[in-house]
């Protein structure tokens, strides 16, 4: 088995590699990092490449004698590279996938970008069969681009393909700095622009929270996985029969309710929040097609989300970077 990870220096690239190099059903897997920026450190049984998913002759070069492909890589919102690495870039991965003689499995990392994540009301549980909805910016339309590519090559040459759709992945101490009223806020919404700048301050100071509210008024319902719960997703769909030419949702067992949060958040550590008013809308992913057919558990709940993130206690060594743009 060699496998070739695409996007193997970011979180869940390298969570992924040190995983299967962990787990003895795959003692005999070796790894082939493709990287564009950062290379991923070398082992017996890790080799890193460097190129652009973009770039053909890369491509066809790092898919030598692969038997597998996890295809982590991606962009944000960035319109001058996001068509060249999310379309022609799997294109070529999918292209020369299927010409291999040695190519067993390709498994893609989707998004909940694909259905709209909590930008459009859904009246049920999003499941696999909801349509896809991209909400406004490239990276959302990027990733329907991504699922509707995979699952057309699919049908067009009969590759053993695989979509594991994750909402947004938390390590560490992310989920904390998604609160952050700060400048060190992570993702969005971007707190400090929704309140007044003095109060922003004083919220920041503090480690007051928000308590988001949906369209409808109450607290809203956002979906989150941490990290080594969607590794092991990727790890029961390796060389899975019951993945082959599937969709999973990939995501903790609720969404995380902002009024809970914030409830825990004063119970446990004596922190205040505030409420927020938003047009955004409560959704709940559902994620029984993984567990039935993979064997799949989560492990991480709200409560455990949450203190894992608060202490988190991080060295001199692993200062907090934000590597992507937008």
């Amino acid at each position: 088995m060699l496998i070739l990870v695409t996007g193997a220096t970011g979180k869940v690239g390298q969570h992924f590699i040190a995983g299967l190099l962990d787990d003895p059903r795959f003692s005999k897997a070796r790894i082939r990092a493709l990287c564009h920026n950062r290379l991923c450190p070398e082992t017996e049984r890790v080799e890193a490449v460097r190129g652009s998913i973009s770039d053909r002759g890369a491509v066809t070069s790092a898919l030598a004698d692969v038997t597998h492909v996890v295809h982590l890589a991606t962009c944000k919102e960035t319109p001058d590279d996001v068509m060249d690495v999310t379309v022609k870039g799997l294109f070529w991965l999918l292209e020369g996938f299927r010409t291999s003689a040695t190519a067993r499995q390709f498994i893609l990392i989707g998004g909940d970008a694909a259905i709209g994540h909590f930008f459009y009301r859904h009246e049920a549980p999003i499941t696999e069969a909801t349509p896809h909805q991209a909400y406004p910016g490239c990276y959302a339309l990027s990733k329907v681009l991504e699922e509707v590519m995979l699952e057309q090559f699919q049908i067009q040459y009969g590759i053993n393909g695989c979509c594991l759709r994750a909402p947004w992945i938390m390590e560490k101490d992310d989920f904390k700095f998604t609160l952050s009223f700060g400048d060190d806020v992570f993702g969005g919404p971007d707190w400090k622009t929704l309140v007044p700048e003095s109060d922003a301050v004083r919220y920041a100071r503090k480690q007051t929270v928000p308590l988001l509210r949906d369209a409808d008024g109450r607290p809203l319902k956002r979906n989150f996985v941490h990290v080594d719960d969607l590794v092991s997703a990727i790890l029961e769909a390796l060389d899975n029969p019951r993945a082959r030419g599937q969709l999973f949702n990939i995501c903790m067992d609720r969404p995380v309710d902002y009024g809970e949060v914030a409830l825990h958040l004063a119970r446990t550590r004596g922190l205040g929040s505030v409420d927020v008013p938003s047009q955004f809308h409560s959704n709940w992913m559902d994620n029984g097609k993984a567990k039935y057919l993979l064997g799949w558990r989560p492990v991480y709940d709200l409560e455990m989300l949450i203190d894992s993130a608060w202490g988190y206690v991080r060295s001199e060594e692993d200062s907090r970077i934000v590597w992507y743009p937008g």
